[in-house]
Formats: structure tokens, C-alpha cells, sequence
């Protein structure tokens, strides 16, 4: 099939190359003459497992294309996708001012059928409006072309994308047209051969299914933040409560893990968009409000741990800082728990010594050259002149370190675990202060320690 894809982001990207993978003819559509020129030559403006390669392939076999031009993407395919951007109002709500702008695009261009897909994550009620800019812009033409707009919402996760989209766990379509639903399930009919999982339905239902996957998931990890919180309070470790609640079934393993928040381009943005949707129509979504506030708050608890560990004075300290991305598995630094850490860091004086594997460059185009920060390529070499270590993302290769190079690299031989990589007990047998998050019992015997140095001093 000939498909267009209007935005050239993470979904765009991905979607048009895992459909050219399938055999689809893709053309993407992106404003951006620089990123086009750079995605015709097989380069990837963005870290994504597997996706530079699949890129390079099907531009060899010229089943994907990129251009700047919107009138021949809206010529080029049967399916118009709109995967462009929904930022963040200034009062939290969805910005649909390019996903309009695609709209009115097609409805200038468009000269036969068409059926419009949105893509990007989007407030329900927004297939209406799409719907009316491209009739309004047809209006002005004085003309008038069948089309459909359907919602079709992305599951993808970062640092897996490729492997979400060719086998997913439910394809959801929002429909008010049987004939489009068809159409729809023949062109997903190569992800899902061998498994039923696409799930048609209406297309609000569908607008807001996005909405409430990735708010639940924001639920449940501040869920846990909360209870581990807690943990630390009651002198109770929350990763054994944690295996404890897991291993009922009805509440599983997954997104129940505590650390330092959550970021990333998806929850903190769709969270703080639904709950402005209910606002607008006259609901207070409480539960919605009280998940963003804690996150916000469970982005300040390492910053506090280490300032409660200095007693309070960080002016010409040190941190080394391991994990930068929000996520493992992607250089994206979009709401990162890395990023209000390093800066309430240098607000209260402190240099910071920070490594990534993959969001090295991402990090100097946002902070740029600083007095007080230094990207270093390897996370050993974070340590050299650090009086503590940070960990804020749970990259494999932080998970087994030479604790004992820790010990005799820092100034100070402490280890602050935003993300609970390690057992506290095994790690103090190497001399090593630990600070976990929700590590209860540690706590309690790390304060006692520290109360019997200061009495035998």
C-alpha cells in the first residue's frame, strides 16, 4: 500500500519504517530540510535500537522516501498518517496546532479519497476537528472529496519500539466507517497475522485509550514512589514489598518499580493533558492531579538525600552522575529525572561529572559548555574528583560496577541509587554509604551508623 506520514519524529519515524519493512511504500513529510536531507542519507537524528539499520534497508529498497513537500505526500498515499508533535499548552493541555496545520494541508492538496489517520497522541475530540479543518479548507476551494479520519494511537515504548511495532499487543483503530475499519486491518494484517489484536472501536473511545494507557502506567509508578516513601519512614524495604505485591497476579511486576520519577516525552505530558481534559468538561480528575504531583515531589528525593548527607552545604562538591536519558535504551532527555537533579545541584553550588552511553549529545545541545559540568565517555571517569555518585537511570552496564575502584576513586565513599540497582547490604561490605529509594531498613541502620561516628568522635 502507499502510505504518507506527515512528521518525521519518534512515532513518525518508527511507523514509516516498520510499515516500508512490511513492503508499503512510504513517503514522510517533515518541515524540517535538514532532518529530510539527513534521513534520505540513512542517518537517524534519533537513538533507537535497530531503527538506523531498518532505515538504511528500506531506503535501499526504495520503499521509503523523505520530502519536504506536503503536496506530493498528500498525492503520494491512499493513507495520510499525522504524526507531528502535541506539546504542552502553557495550562497543560494538548497543542494541536500542527496536527491542524497537516489537516489543512491535506485539505488543500487533497484531489481524491483519502483517509486521514492521527497518529500522534491527541485529546479526544480531536478527530472533529481534523475533520472540520479539511472540510473548511475544502470549502474555501470550493470543492468537495470523500474522507475519512480515523484515531489510531501509537504503543510504543522507547528503547523498544521496533519490536512493539511489529509485534504488538493490541492495534487500537477508532472508526465510524466499517469500510475504513477493513482497510485498516489489511494494512496491520502482516503484524498480526498469527494473533487477533486489533481492537476496533469508536473513534473517542479510541482518542482516549491512549490517554488512559499511559496515565495508568504514571499511576502505578507513583503509586509505588509514594509507598516507598513510606518504606523509608517505617524502617520497611520496598523492594520486598514490591516482590511481595508483584506476585499477585491481578497487580504484576510491571511499573512497579520505585526510583528517582518518571519523564520522558509520553507520561508526564498526557498525564497533565487528560487531566486538563476533564477540566474542560467540568470534572476534577483528582487521582490524574495527585500523579503528577508526586512525581514532581519524588524528582526532588535524591536531591535531598545528598543534600541531607552534606548536612545541608553543597557549595564546591562534586557529583559524579551516572544515567542521564530519562529511560535506559534512548538519548531522549525530554522531562528527564537527570535534569532537575543536575540543576537544583548547581543552584546550591555543586559541579556535577555526568555520563551516558547514548545522551551525551543531547545533553550539550540543551545545557551547552558550563563551568560546573563535565560530560565524560566513560562512567568510571565520572568518578575522578566526584565526593559522591549519583545513579539516575538504570543502564545495563551500572548494574555489576567495580565497587571497590568506587570506594577509591571518590572523595567520599557514597553512592546515592535513584533507581535501587544494587542490594544495600552487599554494597556496604565494600565500605560504601548507600542511599536507596524506599530502602527502609538501610536507612535507619545508616542513620544509626552515622549517629555512633559523630558519638565516637
Amino acid at each position: 500500500m502507499r502510505l504518507t506520514i506527515f512528521g518525521s519524529g519518534y512515532v513518525g519515524l518508527v511507523t514509516g519504517a516498520c510499515f516500508a519493512e512490511a513492503g508499503n511504500n512510504v513517503l514522510c513529510v517533515d518541515i524540517d530540510q535538514r532532518k529530510v536531507d539527513m534521513l534520505n542519507a540513512g542517518k537517524s537524528p534519533i537513538f533507537e535500537p535497530g531503527l538506523e539499520d531498518l532505515l538504511r534497508k528500506n531506503l535501499a529498497a526504495k520503499r521509503i522516501s523523505f520530502t519536504t513537500d506536503a503536496a506530493q505526500g498528500v498525492k503520494h498515499g491512499l493513507f495520510q498518517f499525522i504524526a507531528v508533535g502535541t506539546p504542552p499548552d502553557e495550562d497543560g493541555s494538548a497543542d494541536l496546532k500542527y496536527v491542524l496545520a497537516v489537516a489543512e494541508s491535506i485539505g488543500k492538496e487533497m484531489q481524491e479519497y483519502r483517509i486521514v489517520v492521527t497518529k500522534s497522541t491527541v485529546p479526544v475530540g480531536t478527530a472533529d476537528k481534523v475533520r472540520a479543518k479539511i472540510d473548511a479548507t475544502l470549502a474555501t476551494r470550493g470543492t468537495r472529496f470523500e474522507f475519512d479520519v480515523v484515531s489510531n494511537p501509537e504503543f510504543l515504548k522507547e528503547g523498544a519500539a521496533i519490536g512493539d511495532f511489529m509485534k504488538p499487543d493490541r492495534i487500537v483503530v477508532g472508526t465510524d466507517n466499517p469500510r475504513t475499519g477493513e482497510l485498516l486491518k489489511a494494512l496491520y494484517d502482516p503484524f498480526t497475522r498469527n494473533h487477533g489484536r486489533m481492537i476496533v472501536m469508536d473513534v473517542r473511545s479510541s482518542e482516549l485509550t491512549k490517554y488512559a494507557a499511559n496515565a495508568m502506567l504514571a499511576t502505578k509508578i507513583s503509586f509505588m514512589n509514594e509507598l516507598a516513601n513510606l518504606a523509608e519512614r517505617v524502617g520497611a524495604d520496598i523492594e520486598n514489598v514490591r516482590l511481595g505485591i508483584g506476585s499477585d497476579p491481578r497487580i504484576g511486576y510491571h511499573f512497579i518499580y520505585p526510583g528517582c520519577g518518571y519523564g520522558g516525552s509520553c507520561f508526564p505530558k498526557d498525564v497533565q493533558a487528560l487531566a486538563r481534559s476533564a477540566n474542560d468538561y467540568a470534572f476534577n480528575a483528582e487521582v490524574l492531579k495527585a500523579v503528577e504531583s508526586v512525581n514532581n515531589r519524588q524528582k526532588q528525593v535524591l536531591f535531598e538525600k545528598i543534600k541531607r548527607h552534606f548536612n545541608g552545604s553543597l557549595s564546591g562538591k562534586t557529583i559524579a552522575l551516572w544515567g542521564l536519558a530519562f529511560k535506559p535504551n534512548t538519548d531522549d532527555m525530554r522531562e528527564a529525572p537527570s535534569r532537575e537533579l543536575m540543576e537544583r545541584l548547581w543552584d546550591a553550588g555543586a559541579k556535577v561529572r555526568a555520563y551516558d552511553p547514548v545522551a551525551t549529545d543531547e545533553t550539550s545541545r540543551i545545557y551547552g559548555e558550563r563551568a560546573d559540568f563535565t560530560l565524560v565517555d566513560h562512567a568510571l571517569e565520572a568518578l575522578n574528583g566526584a565526593d559522591a555518585l549519583a545513579i539516575v537511570t538504570e543502564w545495563q552496564e551500572f548494574r555489576s560496577p567495580d565497587f571497590e575502584h568506587i570506594k577509591a576513586v571518590l572523595r567520599e565513599p557514597v553512592i546515592f541509587d535513584g533507581r535501587n540497582l544494587y542490594d544495600p547490604a552487599f554494597v556496604k561490605q565494600f565500605g560504601l554509604t548507600y542511599y536507596g529509594i524506599g530502602r527502609g531498613a538501610s536507612v535507619v541502620s545508616t542513620s544509626m551508623e552515622r549517629k555512633r561516628r559523630a558519638s565516637d568522635r
